[in-house]
């Protein structure tokens, strides 16, 4: 009969809903004064009861342990916060840095940048100062230096008069550049300050250019013989070149084009020679001859072959001059 009724009990606890009873102790305790009113106390009854009770104690634990879990992944998302928050301002200083490190590299690559111009400034004025100190520095507007350069300048227009057969006004004008290269070196000679040493390679220079101006001209006019001409502009151009490399060697270093053509600084004086004076003066007669001989009618009178031939054994002799003597030239040096 107590089986029976055991059973009968069994079968009504799915209606007991244990799980209400975890949630609820005086069900508990309601439940068990029902079994000890009906004296079942069976080995089957205190197992359900455990499996109750134990349902109950695990639904805390693990809420304990959700709890638990709740708080650490919460303290994990603020430590990967402050990781984070930390990252950030180290990549901000370090971001920082570089830009500091990058002005200060700017300001040294500059503060250098100044010092290597303000080097090259300071060592071209000193190359400067001891340049002054050995080159002589004159005044070259002169009157002489005038004169020569205007003799210069009215050497092609003679020669374009000639090529259109105006003979008289090129005699005139024949006449006026004689007239300058006189004045220009009695002046010299008469006036210190008027001497330079830039007019002893520019008056030459400009008696060359006036001469062999003329002589092209009236070769071309067939007043001249061609192979006298070629003669005299030959050994002119190599009187010319013969200059340049004076004046190159006779400059001190450095050597800059702006330092060689600067024609303030006098490096070197040329001396003509007696022969070189005597045949510039032949070269004139023979020139103003041939000029004028259009003008009187005596072209090719034999007078002006035997001044052709004067003239170019005179040329001959300037040129072998120059070569023997050693004083037609001297470096020059700053007085002290």
């Amino acid at each position: 009969m107590r089986l029976i009724s055991s059973v009968k009990l069994l079968k009504q606890l799915p209606t007991l809903h244990c799980y209400k009873v975890n949630h609820d102790s005086l069900n508990i305790k309601r439940y068990f004064s029902i079994l000890s009113s009906k004296n079942i106390i069976y080995h089957n009854t205190i197992k359900l009861s455990n499996i109750c009770l134990y349902s109950d104690d695990h639904k805390k634990q693990f809420v304990k342990k959700t709890e638990v879990l709740k708080d650490a992944f919460e303290h994990r998302k603020e430590q990967l916060k402050d990781t984070e928050h930390r990252i950030r301002q180290k990549g901000e200083k370090i971001i920082k840095d570089i830009k500091h490190q990058r002005e200060v590299t700017g300001q040294i690559i500059r503060d250098r940048k100044d010092h290597i111009v303000k080097d090259i400034l300071e060592t071209k004025a000193k190359v400067k100062e001891r340049f002054e100190e050995v080159v002589e520095k004159e005044n070259i507007y002169t009157i002489p230096n005038v004169l020569c350069v205007t003799r210069i300048v009215m050497s092609p227009y003679l020669g374009y008069v000639i090529l259109q057969d105006n003979y008289n006004l090129a005699l005139g004008l024949l006449v006026f550049a004689g007239v300058t290269d006189m004045l220009d070196g009695w002046i010299a000679r008469t006036w210190k300050g008027q001497s330079t040493k830039m007019g002893s390679f520019l008056d030459p220079m400009a008696d060359k250019v006036l001469i062999a101006t003329l002589f092209i001209s009236l070769t071309w006019q067939n007043l001249i013989p061609l192979p006298l001409t070629m003669l005299i502009v030959a050994r002119d151009v190599a009187l010319v070149i013969a200059g340049f490399v004076i004046r190159y060697m006779s400059l001190p270093p450095p050597r800059t084009l702006s330092r060689y053509f600067d024609v303030t600084h006098a490096t070197a004086q040329l001396e003509p020679t007696l022969i070189s004076k005597v045949n510039t003066f032949i070269q004139l007669v023979l020139v103003g001859t041939a000029l004028a001989s259009p003008v009187f009618g005596f072209v090719d009178h034999p007078a002006m072959t035997a001044l052709c031939g004067v003239t170019a054994a005179s040329t001959v002799a300037s040129a072998a001059s120059y070569i023997i003597s050693k004083n037609t030239y001297k470096f020059l040096k700053k007085k002290s």
